[in-house]
């Protein structure tokens, strides 16, 4: 983080990126000396109520950032700027979005955790939309135009006031992603799950931290276990009332209903009686051998994920790593789960043949529906396991496996990736059949 100071004195003449959170109240004149090479402006975290008119001044300005401000409406002047393609305005008070506010370029508008009760019905100008994320609002229904977004990759719109799916966001071509627990239509079958008393943990290191919570290694002493045997296992402890995928019970919901299965991260209980109120999850011990797949996507990737450069899959590898991903979905799809977050970030592998897919942030409880419509939110699932798949088999690397089985075993992932891929939603595979298209390559 860079002090108004620093700004003001020259010290970062040249910068492409500029995070200032100092009690703002209005855009410090001195930032348009940085016309010239800014490209990341990070003013969250200020007391900002608005931006100034000229704003486009910052002509090469490619990502906009002003989360936990003052804003009741998104300034207009966000539009003129040409090259801005991502913006995120998470945690203000926005009722309003003019569409003069959105630029041409946009890729990522990220308005979660708002007052919004509507977005405008013109968003499908916006041709290049990739990721949007509305999740934490008041909103009823999405403009049906919003379906002209044909490149819309990612959609968040959990914890609003949806009675019902908009059912045309099953045929958007590029939809892979979807999370929208928490609402009226989905909250009926977030039931509580099994209490763990906070007072049979004691908790231990910190093992990671996520975008909704921390998590920590914990000894738990389960009521009635047999000479008050303990049991090594690992606590989630959320951090607030909304996470950027949505609310905090509705994750616990779907990982408590997901159960056992060899390769997820279940749950074991959720936590009651926390000192503080804190929400949390108690969770199976995962092996140190496993480790994360993939970064999550960049600000440059947008929706997808960032892999180790160095990293190889031999093509065996791969077809394991995907046999274990499509069972452990279609296991959630049986039980009327869509994950909503099925990326390499959310893959925990050991190197040979495990592999866990874990952060259920995303996660729904699907609504009741007519026979057949459920498919139509699987297979936006479908579309998001062609991408991991395509991600996967683009690390294989040349030599060590390079005989005439593991050719054809490519050449069979390959062509599954592309009928997982399928810009015609209703032609894709369910996984059950992918299942056993994997199976049939063993």
């Amino acid at each position: 983080m860079q002090t108004l100071d620093q700004l003001r004195s020259g010290q970062l003449a040249g910068a492409t990126r500029l995070d200032l959170s100092c009690g703002l109240t209005a855009l410090p004149e001195e930032v348009y000396a940085l016309a010239d090479t800014l490209e990341v402006l990070n003013l969250s975290g200020n007391a900002l109520r608005s931006l100034p008119d000229d704003l486009s001044r910052l002509h090469r300005l490619k990502v906009l950032f002003c989360s936990d401000n003052r804003f009741v409406h998104l300034p207009e002047s966000i539009g003129a700027c040409a090259s801005l393609h991502t913006v995120g305005f998470k945690a203000n008070q926005i009722r309003h979005v003019d569409p003069v506010a959105l630029p041409p370029g946009l890729r990522a508008l990220i308005l979660t955790d708002n007052a919004l009760e509507q977005v405008p019905a013109t968003l499908d100008r916006c041709t290049g939309l990739l990721k949007l994320m509305l999740s934490g609002n008041r909103l009823t229904h999405l403009p049906e135009s919003l379906a002209g977004c044909r490149e819309l990759e990612l959609l968040r719109i959990a914890a609003n006031r949806f009675e019902a799916l908009p059912a045309w966001l099953g045929d958007m071509p590029s939809l892979a992603w979807l999370a929208c627990g928490g609402n009226p239509c989905t909250e009926a079958h977030e039931v509580a799950g099994l209490p763990v008393d906070w007072a049979g943990l004691r908790l231990g290191p910190r093992l990671g931290e996520g975008a909704s919570g921390l998590i920590h290694h914990a000894v738990w002493h389960p009521p009635g276990a047999a000479g008050g045997e303990a049991r090594p296992v690992a606590v989630k402890l959320f951090k607030g009332r909304m996470t950027s995928d949505g609310l905090p019970h509705s994750e616990m919901a779907a990982c408590l209903r997901a159960g056992d299965h060899p390769h997820l991260i279940g749950a074991l209980g959720r936590i009651e009686g926390h000192p503080d109120g804190a929400p949390g999850l108690v969770m199976p011990l995962v092996h140190p051998s496993f480790q994360v797949l993939a970064g999550p996507p960049s600000l440059a990737s947008c929706t997808r994920d960032v892999y180790p450069p160095a990293l190889r899959l031999p093509v065996r590898a791969v077809r394991r790593l995907a046999l274990g991903v499509a069972r452990a979905v279609a296991h959630l799809h049986d039980r009327g789960i869509l994950h909503g977050d099925l990326y390499a970030h959310n893959l925990l592998w050991d190197g040979a043949e495990g592999v866990l897919l874990g952060d259920f942030g995303a996660a729904a409880l699907l609504p009741d529906a007519e026979p057949g419509t459920h498919d139509r939110w699987l297979r936006l699932e479908v579309l998001a396991f062609g991408r991991l798949l395509e991600e996967m088999l683009a690390c294989v690397g040349v030599g060590g496996d390079d005989d005439s089985e593991a050719a054809g075993l490519r050449a069979a992932l390959v062509e599954l990736q592309r009928s997982c891929a399928g810009r015609g939603p209703a032609a894709r595979p369910l996984f059950g059949e992918i299942v056993g298209r994997l199976e049939g390559t063993g």
